[in-house]
């Protein structure tokens, strides 16, 4: 039955390399499919990051240029809150979903 193997597997320092690999693919806790998965989480996490670093710095320049001119600042109340000035109306137009 040995004779049917071939040579290169009967060695011993192969079939352990083997096993080896074996244990550290599959069984291992912290086997090579777990640290596939963590891979692309990290990937994920950091795309998040470098989303959330965009909107960070675009809403900041943002505020920057709405505390810095009153124009805008005026602007983005009437818009926003609906603020009036005292002696003017104000008129919302409604559209109706069919």
């Amino acid at each position: 039955m040995w004779h049917k193997i071939p040579p290169i597997l009967r060695n011993k320092y192969v079939i352990a390399t083997l096993a080896f690999l074996l244990w550290l693919t599959f069984f291992d806790r912290n086997n090579f499919i777990a640290q596939v998965k963590l891979g692309r989480t990290l990937t994920e996490q950091r795309q998040q990051r470098r989303f959330y670093l965009d909107e960070i710095k675009r809403d900041s320049t943002g505020l920057h240029e709405l505390m810095s001119d009153t124009t805008l600042l005026e602007k983005f109340a009437r818009e926003k809150y609906l603020m009036k000035k005292d002696n003017e109306d104000i008129y919302l137009i409604i559209k109706d979903k069919e």
